[in-house]
């Protein structure tokens, strides 16, 4: 384990718990002084004031430093992750089973969101003239960084263009998946050619991942007043409409979260790993509460491996790969939790989505699942970039960051435990090392 984690766990709680409680006022509060706008004063000149000069710009500016982070967390995160790796014969047999089954449990949580949204619909029935002033009013700063985005390619040139021709260009234009594949590429470069000269290559990215770690936390610590301000603004002028299809948006992502926690990963750990689901849930509790409060997969790295190995009894070889390679490229909840926005806020602004649409969200998705940075907010404008490739307006991503916080914890901890679940059945799988006990199970 590097110090890069243990750096980067203590940098995202500071103040924690107090920033919790901030944070579920600044919503209450926005919430409340937007519908008390709405309903005492409804169309009131000094209200569009407030959003355009005072609410507006300062909900922008959080969402702005949140996407300018972004890319040099994803970058050093997942070149750290692969260089940590140790040896390149991991890959050889744990390395395969784990690629295996992060692509085929994360095409499962990604299938039962769209199929909840698809039966459920929550985004149905909301004015249409409505959703054209959200679009024009919020989201201005998410449709300059996604615009490139918005014109890209469908079908194979999209895959095509997951491999970037010029990885600055990739940066600059805030193309996730690109920088994503080059990471990946870049990571395993730098396992192949140990030297004393790639050594301090890779203690400098750790400086970097360090680095945007602590930013993030500082920027979170303006979360409340942002939330305050994206509250104020949604529920000021779209009332109570729009807080029914936040309720009914919120209400299937859980739906959708509670589908994989307590159906899914269950099946998995009690037909692959022969373990106990209660046994497990009862053992990895402490990497629960610790995803759920921070909101971040980086941050409960050092805490769920602790857990592997003291409470799961799994093989450290096995536990610290599959854990380290998890906290990016194992994230259910994300990958779900992308699938769900794209297909709300295609039914919010009346774009109906094809199968074939579907399956490039489905894919795009769990894609992304393994490319989104392990911190709040880090989804975001990978969904911008989806919604701009099947056409919903990617500013539509404004409309439901009022409620991200909340559902960035639920979908992280759903991202931890998922990637605990995998170290456990990827231990199961795999013949034990002469070294090392075989994993325990309940």
């Amino acid at each position: 384990m590097s110090d890069a984690g243990e750096i980067a766990a203590g940098a995202a709680p500071i103040g924690h718990g107090t920033l919790q409680w901030r944070i579920l006022i600044g919503f209450a509060a926005g919430l409340a002084a937007g519908l008390a706008a709405y309903t005492f004063a409804p169309g009131a000149g000094w209200i569009d004031t407030i959003v355009t000069y005072v609410t507006g710009p300062v909900g922008q500016i959080f969402l702005r430093l949140l996407f300018m982070l972004v890319i040099p967390l994803l970058f050093s995160a997942l070149v750290v992750g692969i260089a940590e790796m140790g040896e390149i014969r991991e890959l050889k047999s744990v390395g395969i089973r784990t690629l295996a089954y992060t692509v085929v449990v994360s095409s499962i949580a990604v299938l039962v969101s769209i199929a909840c949204v698809n039966i459920l619909r929550p985004g149905d029935g909301v004015d249409p003239a409505a959703a054209r002033q959200m679009l024009a009013q919020s989201g201005e700063g998410a449709a300059s960084i996604v615009n490139a985005s918005s014109t890209s390619e469908l079908g194979i040139n999209q895959l095509i263009a997951i491999v970037p021709s010029n990885v600055i260009s990739a940066m600059s234009n805030n193309d996730i998946l690109a920088v994503m594949f080059f990471a990946l590429f870049f990571g395993i470069g730098l396992l192949l050619v140990q030297t004393r000269r790639t050594a301090v290559l890779k203690d400098a990215i750790e400086g970097v991942f360090e680095v945007a770690m602590k930013l993030i936390g500082i920027v979170i610590q303006i979360a409340p007043v942002a939330i305050f301000c994206f509250m104020f603004n949604l529920a000021a002028q779209f009332g109570w409409d729009l807080l029914i299809k936040l309720a009914a948006f919120v209400g299937v992502v859980l739906l959708a979260l509670a589908i994989q926690m307590f159906g899914v990963f269950p099946a998995l750990l009690r037909l692959l790993a022969r373990k106990s689901p209660l046994a497990f849930f009862r053992e990895t509790r402490e990497a629960s509460v610790m995803a759920f409060s921070t909101a971040s997969s980086n941050a409960t790295l050092p805490t769920a491996l602790r857990v592997a190995e003291d409470q799961l009894k799994l093989p450290p070889r096995i536990s610290r790969f599959v854990l380290t390679i998890g906290a990016t490229a194992n994230q259910n909840g994300t990958a779900m939790f992308e699938g769900v926005t794209v297909l709300f806020l295609a039914q919010f602004f009346g774009v109906e989505l094809s199968l074939a649409d579907q399956g490039f969200v489905m894919l795009v998705c769990i894609l992304a699942g393994i490319g989104t940075a392990g911190v709040p907010g880090g989804s975001l404008p990978v969904i911008a970039l989806i919604l701009g490739g099947v056409g919903v307006p990617p500013e539509g991503i404004g409309l439901i960051l009022g409620v991200d916080r909340f559902l960035d914890m639920c979908r992280t901890t759903l991202n931890v435990v998922g990637d605990l679940v995998a170290a456990t059945v990827i231990s199961a799988l795999s013949s034990p090392s002469p070294a090392e006990p075989p994993a325990a199970s309940a």
